[in-house]
């Protein structure tokens, strides 16, 4: 049986404001709940959140937003430190409570990160419930518009088995992560979760065009203007932008600087509805933006990296294959252990103590307690210490 199927008569749907007061109440009186929040951002111009789920030891609770208007109830429980808030892959669903409603969470425990310090290969959510309890989870709506009313019984049956055994989960992989000594990574990097802000997008609209960067200044002002007309195309329409042209499209017809009917046709992404409806509007664009006078042409920000020395490659190489023996020892995936991003910045300083790592932006507590020692050693610079980085690296401490 899925859990779907399971979850049928398990929940109640909450569209009364009393009513959420009182489940305010209850689940401020619980040391755990679940979390997780359907959007339809997949469906509409501007997302919003349009479903929360919210599951204790024994209830399940789906919080109509777009029915209430006000959810102001569920910010002081979900916001109180003393309850653990528990959510699989929280980043987004945090960052979207902030922004469409005020709501912070303090205390989180993300099960996806949590079976990534376990080593766990596969953490989706499906794939943990089925390995763990034997539950088959129904992914059918996950494209779904959740914005549409009334929900169907299936819909919600589906939104409620997402936080169902989330607790059951939640009480695994805790007490594996005891077990190995790693919560306190899990409580690090959630922490940090918590106080993440949604992302800015002031600024031209290039600038979260990928591919956008490749381009002469004359070819981005084309692909600015072009993005500003899809974008009022899709706020007029109530689309995700990206439903009404492909950014891919948009590009390459920047870059061949598209001026007929003829030439939409040769590019790759645009069919003969989207050419009929938006062609003559895209040909005027480029035109228009061919007219721009040189000196107010835009230009892609210089985001080029500083081209490493000899020696910082070498380092940066021992550091990877010192990363490849951590990681086989501890079983868990290099880029949790230290990304790329931590290993250039480390290959780049100079170091005598672990005091260095002070300076190393973005590296956590838990990975300078973890391997700062032994990293601080083998990173000592000719005169800083005895030997030199690769001396130290054959010297690691296979203990950890």
């Amino acid at each position: 049986m899925t859990l779907n199927s399971y979850i049928q008569n398990k929940f109640e749907i909450v569209t009364d404001c009393f009513r959420l007061a009182e489940i305010a109440d209850i689940i401020g009186r619980e040391k755990e709940i679940a979390l997780d929040l359907e959007m339809d951002s997949l469906h509409h111009y501007q997302e919003k959140i349009c479903l929360l789920q919210i599951s204790t030891r024994t209830e399940t609770w789906l919080v109509d937003p777009l029915a209430l208007q006000d959810i102001s109830p569920l910010a002081a429980p979900l916001g109180e430190r003393k309850i653990t808030i528990v959510m699989h892959g929280a980043d987004y669903d945090i960052r979207s409570l902030r922004r469409d409603f005020g709501i912070e969470i303090t205390t989180l425990f993300d099960t996806m990160l949590a079976s990534r310090f376990l080593g766990i290969q596969e953490f989706g959510l499906a794939a943990l419930l089925k390995s763990r309890f034997g539950i088959e989870l129904d992914k059918k709506y996950q494209k779904a518009d959740w914005s549409k009313r009334p929900l169907t019984r299936e819909m919600s049956a589906y939104a409620a088995a997402d936080t169902a055994t989330l607790l059951a989960l939640h009480d695994g992989l805790k007490a594996e992560l005891v077990g190995k000594k790693r919560l306190d990574w899990l409580h690090e990097e959630c922490a940090l979760l918590c106080s993440a802000r949604a992302a800015d997008k002031s600024g031209p609209f290039f600038l979260s065009c990928k591919g956008a960067g490749r381009l002469k200044p004359r070819n981005l002002a084309v692909l600015e203007n072009l993005l500003h007309m899809r974008d009022q195309l899709a706020r007029g329409m109530d689309r995700p932008p990206f439903k009404v042209m492909p950014s891919e499209s948009l590009i390459e017809i920047a870059e061949k600087r598209a001026r007929t009917l003829q030439e939409l046709q040769q590019i790759n992404g645009m069919t003969q509805g989207q050419i009929r409806k938006y062609g003559e509007k895209i040909i005027s664009t480029v035109s228009s933006s061919l007219d721009i006078p040189e000196n107010q042409l835009p230009s892609f920000p210089n985001r080029r990296k500083k081209i490493p020395t000899e020696s910082v490659k070498r380092t940066l190489q021992q550091l990877k294959g010192w990363r490849s023996g951590l990681s086989n020892r501890l079983c868990l995936e290099p880029g949790v252990l230290a990304p790329n991003w931590l290993l250039e910045n480390l290959a780049d300083k100079e170091f005598s103590s672990l005091e260095g790592f002070s300076n190393i932006t973005g590296m956590r507590e838990w990975q300078k307690n973890l391997y700062g020692a032994e990293l601080a050693d083998m990173l000592q610079r000719p005169g800083d210490g005895e030997g030199d980085a690769t001396d130290g690296y054959h010297h690691s401490n296979p203990g950890l």
